[in-house]
């Protein structure tokens, strides 16, 4: 057996045709949707990027008991299993938040790595001098806005962007190893994250007028720019997810050519979506987890059960990633991992599992069905009580501030840390934005499938209050995360 996990990042599945985009030019997401089964309801677990990767190496959700970080010392991971047994694992990725210290402990789980540079706001290329920027919209006020342009200068020709080198190394892998058993590659890249850097002939794709300022970066706001101007960053994410469909191609192309479907398993995955202005919003993290972030798209081919050109209505999450990877290769699950192999949601005609959870350290805690959707709100916007559970007290690209170890307890082992105490932090603070003033919110995606318009009723919400807490004691949620969203333990 052999594996290839595809991963783009804020991959929309709104903006693909086999999820019903027929005007986004993506000709080899469809050859994919015949090759594979598609999944109708996949979830996120835990947003953003580096919360996700947890979730696959371990198995198990992230967001209740801290936020962005690196592995803990008592994770399992599942890179690193396959290859204690075996199993050459092999890393190809542009996404620059691997090479930071809120992620610096996943990529040297595999047995090797290879890294691209330059994307967003990546430190890659130095240059005092300021770089040419034209007249924009949504320009960051961090040094990433100035750091992009920086690096946009190195890559005027489409081979010199980082995800074409990235599937670059990802072929080079596969032609090497086309002969060869037991091995695992992840292919992963940024795109189609903001911003929304491509070459023209991507966009002419997508010809439309539009006269206003240079516009490929979504602000992590409210939607204050004129209509063209929010058709036109459509038109821009598309243009990039077309690149993505393209480099896809490519390895669709060789598992052709290397006769590779027949003893190869491949899943193609994002970690979440990103909202284009729907509900008024840019972006993501800030607002609630509507399903242009939280509803993704999901394709896999098992040569074992040779199933192509069907749809799943199995409720699967990033969970599950890892589990399928490992039975895949006939490897058990440790004891702490709770995803299920996506062939066995496959298989089976009854549901696996009632529903899934899913958020953000602090956010709105979520649950759904996959009929309703039910969003939990702090009650306060004071968002108290709340703490980081951690070994490992880095955020996204620092260690904690010594203010914020200042309060620091040990608290005791939670059953999936294997005996170890942890850091028990305050998080004050913690999060976007205020989530508390989005209030609490109940959706009917089967009436209401945009989610434009919440229910209330009594009912349902008390049903859907007990699968959230069922899910959330079977996490071994802290006690305060209960607290905070005013249920009972």
């Amino acid at each position: 057996m052999r594996a290839i996990m595809v991963m783009f990042d804020s991959l929309n599945r709104h903006m693909l045709p086999p999820y019903g985009a027929e005007w986004v030019h993506a000709p080899n997401f469809e050859r994919l949707y015949e090759r594979t089964v598609t999944f109708d309801n996949s979830y996120v677990g835990s947003m953003p990027c580096m919360p996700c990767r947890r979730e696959f190496h371990t198995g198990r959700y992230n967001f209740l008991h801290r936020s962005w970080g690196p592995l803990e010392p008592f994770d399992d991971s599942v890179p690193e299993i396959l290859k204690q047994n075996g199993v050459y694992t092999h890393l190809v990725s542009d996404h620059y938040h691997y090479w930071e210290e809120g992620g610096a402990t996943y990529h040297t789980r595999y047995t090797s790595y290879e890294a691209s540079r330059g994307q967003e706001g990546d430190p890659w290329k130095g240059q005092v001098a300021d770089p040419e920027i034209p007249e924009s919209l949504g320009g960051r006020t961090d040094n990433s806005w100035r750091q992009d342009w920086v690096n946009r200068g190195y890559m005027d020709k489409e081979e010199l962007q980082p995800q074409a080198k990235t599937f670059e190394m990802g072929l080079e892998f596969m032609r090497t190893n086309a002969d060869q058993d037991n091995w695992f590659l992840h292919i992963e890249t940024f795109d189609p994250h903001e911003p929304y850097f491509t070459q023209q002939h991507y966009k002419d794709l997508y010809p439309h007028d539009y006269s206003g300022p240079h516009f490929d970066w979504p602000p992590y706001r409210e939607v204050q720019e004129p209509a063209e101007a929010v058709e036109h960053m459509r038109t821009e994410n598309a243009a990039l997810i077309s690149m993505c469909d393209a480099y896809l191609g490519k390895v669709l192309d060789l598992m052709d050519e290397q006769d590779m479907w027949d003893d190869t398993l491949l899943i193609v995955c994002t970690d979440h979506g990103f909202l284009l202005g729907e509900h008024d919003w840019w972006a993501k993290c800030v607002q609630p987890f509507y399903g242009e972030i939280a509803h993704t798209p999901l394709f896999l081919w098992d040569p074992r059960t040779g199933r192509k050109a069907e749809r799943s209505q199995a409720l699967v999450q990033n969970i599950d990633w890892g589990p399928t990877l490992l039975e895949a290769f006939g490897v058990a699950p440790t004891p702490d991992m709770q995803g299920i192999p996506l062939t066995h949601s496959v298989a089976s005609e009854v549901p696996l599992r009632e529903g899934v959870l899913f958020g953000l350290h602090g956010g709105h805690v979520n649950v759904t069905d996959g009929r309703y959707v039910y969003m939990r709100a702090p009650t306060t916007a004071e968002n108290w009580p709340l703490y980081e559970y951690t070994l490992m007290p880095t955020h996204m690209r620092h260690t904690f501030d010594v203010s914020e170890l200042q309060e620091t307890e040990m608290a005791v082992p939670f059953d999936f840390t294997k005996g170890c105490p942890v850091m028990k932090i305050p998080a004050r603070g913690s999060g976007w934005t205020d989530m508390h003033r989005f209030g609490t919110l109940l959706f009917d995606l089967q009436d209401d499938p945009k989610q434009e318009h919440p229910i209330d009723d009594p009912e349902i919400e008390a049903r859907m209050i007990r699968l959230m807490v069922d899910l959330m004691r079977a996490n071994n949620a802290p006690v305060e995360q209960f607290e905070r969203l005013g249920l009972t333990v």
